[in-house]
C-alpha cells in the first residue's frame, strides 16, 4: 500500500517550485499524495527562514501538524526547506517532533526521508549537505493554477546584504542553461500555462556565473521568439536596479508577450543606508533605472520592496525615503520591518531600532502607498484592461482575476461582472468601473 503523503509550503515561489519537484520525485516512485493534511501518513513541511516571522511561521507549522501525530493517525513529518538547511541542529535538539530533516541541497533525498519517517525510529533522519550540491531545474508537479507557473532560472545569490541570509542558506549564485530553461518552458506551454514568472534570488544577474555576462535579455529574447511555444505574459519578479541594463529594457519594450512590470525591490533610497546595507548601488542609479525604464515604457507598473528601522537609520534618512516614495510613486509597494537575523553582518551593527519605532516607520510608508494606490487606481476607472480570470466568487456573485500589472499572491484584484461564462485561464476585456480599496471592479466586455 502506497505511503500517502501531503505537503505544506510555506515562504517564497522559489521554495514552491522546490516543492514541486519534490513531489514529482515522490509521485514517480510510488508514492500516493494527498491534500489534506489529516489524510496523510507523512506530511512534509517545506520551510522558510529569511526573517524572524517565517522561522516562527515554520515553528507552528511543524507543531500544529505534530498534534496530528498524536491524536490522529498521522506516522510522521519531514522538515524541509530553508529552515531545515539553517537549523538543522538546533531542530534535532529542540523540536522532537520532526521526524526526517531535508536540507535544500538534498532534495533528491526526499524519498528516502518519508520511507524513514513513516517507520519507527528512535533517532530522526538528517541529510543536509552544501547547498550547491542542489542539481538545478528537474520534473515538477505543478501547484499553482493551470494557467500560470514560476520558472528558476538561478538558484542561490552572491549579493551579501548585510541583513540577509539567504547566501548562507542557499549557496552561491548558479544559472541554468538557457537551453534548460527553454526546454522547461516548452513543457510548462504544453501542460497549458499561459503566465509565466521568472524567478531566482537575483534574476538580473543570471547568466554572469556561466556566459561571463548579464544574459536576461538573451533568455528573455529567446523565449518570446521559440518555435512550439509562446507565452502570452512573461513577467520578471525579483531584479536589481544596478543590473538593469539598456538591452534588457529595449527587449521588455520590443515584445507583447513581455509584461510591463518588473519586480525591483529598492530596499532604501538614502545612500548611507544602502551603503550599510551592502546593496549594489547606489540612490542615483536606483532613479536612474526606474526613469528609463518608465521613458521606453510608459505606463509600466514597477513593484518594489523596502526596508525600514535597519540599524542606524535615523529619522532624517527615514524622511529621506518617505520623501522618495512619494516622488516616485510606485504601482506596488510592500514595507517591511527590519528583521535582526543572527550570521549576518547587520545582527551586530550599531544603532538597533527599536520594534516600536520600526512599526512606526512601516506604517508611515503603508499610509503614504495607500494614497498613492488609490490614486492610481482610480486613474485607471473608465478605461478598459486586460484581464486574467482566476475564478468565480458565489458569494460576491463576480469573477476576479489580475491585470498584467498584478503578479500573483503578492499583488491586487480585478473584481468583474460578465454577461457571458468566464473560465479561469481565459483573458477578457474589462471596463473598470470604480476602485475598491486596493482593487479595481468592472465589467467584462465582449
Amino acid at each position: 500500500m502506497a505511503i500517502k503523503v501531503a505537503f505544506v509550503s510555506l515562504g517564497c515561489p522559489k521554495n514552491q517550485i522546490d516543492t514541486e519537484i519534490m513531489l514529482s520525485k515522490l509521485l514517480e516512485e510510488g508514492f500516493e499524495f494527498v491534500e489534506e493534511d489529516i489524510h496523510a501518513d507523512v506530511v512534509v513541511i517545506n520551510t522558510c527562514a529569511f526573517i524572524q516571522s517565517a522561522k516562527e511561521e515554520a515553528i507552528e507549522n511543524i507543531l500544529d501538524v505534530a498534534w496530528l501525530k498524536k491524536n490522529r493517525s498521522l506516522k510522521g513529518i519531514v522538515v524541509t526547506g530553508c529552515f531545515a538547511q539553517r537549523y538543522y541542529d538546533k531542530i534535532v535538539k529542540e523540536i522532537p517532533e520532526a521526524d526526517a530533516i531535508v536540507g535544500v541541497g538534498d532534495l533528491d533525498k526526499i524519498c528516502e526521508a518519508v520511507r524513514s519517517a513513516y517507520e519507527p525510529h528512535s533517532q530522526p533522519y538528517v541529510s543536509v549537505s552544501a547547498p550547491e550540491t542542489q542539481k538545478l531545474g528537474g520534473d515538477r508537479v505543478i501547484t499553482t493554477p493551470d494557467y500560470t507557473a514560476y520558472l528558476k532560472i538561478a538558484e542561490g545569490c552572491d549579493n551579501r546584504c548585510s541583513y540577509c541570509a539567504i547566501p548562507d542558506i542557499r549557496g552561491k549564485f548558479r544559472s541554468r542553461t538557457i537551453e534548460d530553461i527553454l526546454a522547461e518552458a516548452k513543457t510548462l506551454y504544453d501542460l497549458g500555462v499561459k503566465e509565466v514568472c521568472l524567478v531566482a534570488q537575483d534574476t538580473t544577474r543570471y547568466g554572469l556565473d556561466i556566459y561571463g555576462r548579464y544574459a536576461l535579455a538573451e533568455l528573455l529574447e529567446k523565449l518570446c521568439t521559440a518555435d512550439g511555444f509562446s507565452f502570452k505574459w512573461i513577467r520578471l519578479m525579483y531584479c536589481y536596479p544596478d543590473k538593469i541594463t539598456d538591452e534588457l529594457i529595449e527587449v521588455m519594450a520590443k515584445y507583447d508577450s513581455v509584461a510591463k512590470y518588473i519586480d525591483l525591490p529598492i530596499q532604501h533610497i538614502d545612500d548611507k543606508v544602502l551603503k550599510d546595507m551592502n546593496r549594489h548601488g547606489d540612490s542615483t542609479q536606483i532613479k536612474d533605472a526606474i526613469a528609463r525604464l518608465r521613458k521606453k515604457m510608459p505606463g509600466i507598473t514597477i513593484r518594489t520592496t523596502l526596508i525600514v528601522g535597519f540599524p542606524g537609520e535615523n529619522g532624517t534618512q527615514f524622511e529621506n525615503l518617505a520623501n522618495y516614495v512619494k516622488e516616485a510613486r510606485f504601482e506596488r509597494l510592500g514595507v517591511f520591518e527590519y528583521s535582526r537575523e543572527e550570521g549576518t553582518c547587520a545582527y551586530s551593527m550599531k544603532g538597533q531600532v527599536s520594534n516600536a519605532k520600526k512599526k512606526e516607520r512601516q506604517e508611515i510608508i503603508s499610509e503614504i502607498q495607500y494614497q498613492i494606490n488609490y490614486e492610481n487606481q482610480c486613474a485607471k476607472v473608465g478605461s478598459t484592461i486586460e484581464v486574467l480570470c482566476e475564478g468565480y466568487d458565489a458569494v460576491a456573485e463576480c469573477y476576479s482575476g489580475r491585470s498584467q500589472a498584478d503578479a500573483p499572491e503578492v499583488d491586487t484584484k480585478v473584481f468583474f461582472v460578465s454577461q457571458n461564462k468566464v473560465n479561469p485561464g481565459d483573458f477578457v476585456r474589462v471596463k473598470i468601473d470604480e476602485v475598491m480599496e486596493y482593487d479595481l471592479v468592472g465589467t467584462a466586455v465582449f
